[in-house]
């Protein structure tokens, strides 16, 4: 009697419930399809106001290759390299940059560096003046080839490898796949463990979100990347006008962008379990306040690198070679000679 009587008051109410349901619904899609107007609105709106297309190349080099920039051609590219210090050096230093730097990044170090070594940096492949790999290849194995084909145009059989953040990846992949060339490695805030707790970097976040990506090619403000490079410092006061223009002008150099993006589509998952491989006597460097890799993958590093040696350093953020250069040249200078 009672579910008798129970199925009867739903059936007397079920249309009005469909009818409230259906206006529900007609408001539901109103809000979200005036949403949606507002966010394409806001997009256009956007471009209209910050586009900014693409910087020619020979203007962005005219502007940043003076002496001593050299470019090598190599695998479709013209790689802008700078070779500097002693010539005579057995056993010279490569330093490879992190994601959307270039070679730059290691003045000041390289000033200290050069007066006891040689000392030779690039423009990896998708960034500063060397600019887009023509097939848009940007693999870990591509990086490794790339390093080893540069090195023997050098001339150069054997060196110490030194890498900065995406750098420091390609750096310690190199030392697996020419382990008879790498004299020593030097890992600094080096990329190489699944990311857990970092507040990151608002740029890249940004352009690894496929539709966003699509825009911030189009749609660069020069305060975007402002905030990136506070994102990377510890010190917001040693970020000057004239770091934040090379940032923002390399980052505009013809293709880059796009580059950038496609780095982001290609990017594979990280398997640490390769790190533990790595035999080369290794030096980690670890700039102590990093948002972007914090200071415990430093400390993994250590662990799982048989023999390697670590240096925290204070008051520094994710490129202390940018930021504390000279507690990095003391870090580095007893472990390269």
């Amino acid at each position: 009697m009672s579910n008798t009587f129970q199925k009867k008051n739903f059936t007397r109410l079920h249309p009005d419930f469909l009818i409230l349901k259906k206006s529900q619904m007609r408001n539901l899609i109103k809000i979200l399809l005036r949403s949606l107007l507002f966010f394409f609105a806001a997009l256009i709106i956007l471009l209209l106001i910050f586009h900014k297309g693409d910087t020619p190349r020979v203007d962005v080099i005219q502007k940043y290759a003076g002496s001593p920039s050299k470019f090598m051609p190599l695998m479709g590219m013209e790689v802008h390299y700078r070779d500097e210090g002693d010539p005579q050096d057995s056993f010279p230093i490569l330093l490879l940059h992190g994601l959307s730097s270039s070679l730059y990044t290691w003045d000041s170090l390289t000033s200290m560096l050069s007066e006891k070594k040689r000392v030779i940096r690039i423009d990896l492949p998708g960034f500063g003046l060397t600019g887009p790999d023509p097939e848009q290849a940007y693999s870990i194995e591509y990086y490794n080839r790339f390093i080893d084909s540069f090195m023997i145009k050098m001339n150069i059989n054997q060196y110490i490898i030194a890498g900065n953040s995406f750098g420091g990846n390609i750096a310690w992949n190199q030392a697996l796949y020419r382990p008879e060339k790498i004299r020593k490695l030097i890992l600094i805030n080096s990329a190489g463990y699944p990311r857990t707790k970092e507040k990151g970097n608002i740029g890249f976040k940004l352009a690894a979100i496929p539709v966003l990506g699509e825009v911030i090619k189009k749609v660069t403000p020069r305060a975007l990347v402002k905030k990136s490079l506070k994102d990377a410092y510890s010190d917001d006061n040693k970020i000057s006008e004239a770091i934040t223009n090379r940032y923002y002008d390399l980052l505009l150099c013809e293709g880059n962008r796009q580059a950038l993006i496609d780095i982001f589509k290609q990017r594979a998952v990280p398997n640490p379990d390769n790190i533990k491989n790595v035999h080369a006597p290794t030096l980690i460097i670890w700039g102590k306040d990093d948002q972007m890799i914090d200071v415990s993958n430093g400390l993994r590093f250590n662990q799982d690198i048989q023999g390697s040696l670590i240096r925290i350093i204070d008051h520094s953020g994710h490129v202390p070679m940018e930021e504390t250069p000279r507690a990095v040249y003391q870090a580095m200078i007893n472990f390269v000679q």
